[in-house]
């Protein structure tokens, strides 16, 4: 079903290049870089491989101007915002959740947008949380210094953390946020964050937002949570244990029950 709706999608445009693009960007967002073939690609694409190394030279070359003709336009406008959010409020540093909005209102504008297309939300998750060392690179090479710019932003809105705890925790953050992202369209990530209500776009991105920013703000292993854990994980210990000593009886019980059915079936034959 997926295939042939994307497939229609795509070969309605007569360019070999963009179906290709098309076909990539399709691919990369259900699969991921390294579970998608120029094979798959040129199929759904209805090119042959010749065309990739035409227009592109290779797998790894075709995605490279995918992602730049998707992302470099998003973290421009990123930039953008931030410096104009920061203009205004006339050198005090942002909330935190005004830093992730900036992150996030380009991103669902362009979804809006025909440029961006429903997909773009997915297609930025499927990003930042494919695990392929050269879609890694691509990121680390070309956006490192809009991560810094970001980084110092989020930095000096939790100035209490120190950097490599705020590093951990956007790691963490932005990375359970992207694996959301991928696997939904925008639809149903909207549909699920409304709960039946109809809501604007803000309330949406306040909502999404208000799931990400705990991670960010929350104590870091505060003795009240670590007591409790160790609380349950001696609950734990203690349940394995019981487990292992009734296995331990069933398991010897068991055997006894064979030793006798066996002891049994000598004497019947030393009698016979």
């Amino acid at each position: 079903m997926w295939e042939c709706r994307v497939n229609s999608q795509i070969t309605a445009s007569g360019n070999t290049r963009i179906r290709l693009l098309q076909a990539a960007e399709a691919l990369f967002i259900e699969r991921g870089f390294e579970s998608m073939s120029l094979r798959q690609i040129t199929q759904l694409a209805d090119a042959n491989l010749a065309a990739v190394n035409y227009h592109f030279g290779s797998k790894e070359l075709l995605v490279q101007e995918l992602l730049a003709k998707r992302l470099d336009r998003l973290n421009q406008e990123r930039l953008q915002l931030l410096a104009a959010c920061e203009q205004q409020a006339s050198g005090q540093p942002l909330d935190a959740s005004a830093v992730l909005s900036v992150l996030f209102v380009p991103a669902l504008r362009l979804t809006r947008d025909p440029a961006g297309g429903p997909a773009f939300m997915r297609l930025l998750g499927r990003v930042y949380s494919d695990p392929s060392p050269f879609i890694r690179n691509h990121l680390q090479e070309h956006y490192r210094p809009i991560f810094g710019r970001f980084f110092e932003a989020f930095s000096r809105a939790l100035p209490e953390l120190p950097r490599n705890e705020l590093g951990m925790r956007l790691h963490f953050s932005l990375k359970s946020l992207s694996g959301l992202l991928a696997g939904e369209d925008m639809d149903d990530l909207i549909a699920s964050l409304s709960m039946g209500e109809e809501i604007s776009d803000g309330v949406v991105l306040a909502r999404l937002i208000s799931l990400v920013s705990p991670m960010l703000t929350s104590p870091f292993g505060s003795p009240e949570q670590i007591r409790i854990i160790e609380q349950v994980m001696g609950h734990a210990d203690a349940a394995a244990k019981a487990t292992d000593a009734e296995q331990a009886a069933s398991d010897q019980a068991a055997s006894q029950k064979s030793f006798g059915v066996l002891t049994m079936l000598n004497e019947s034959g030393d009698r016979g």
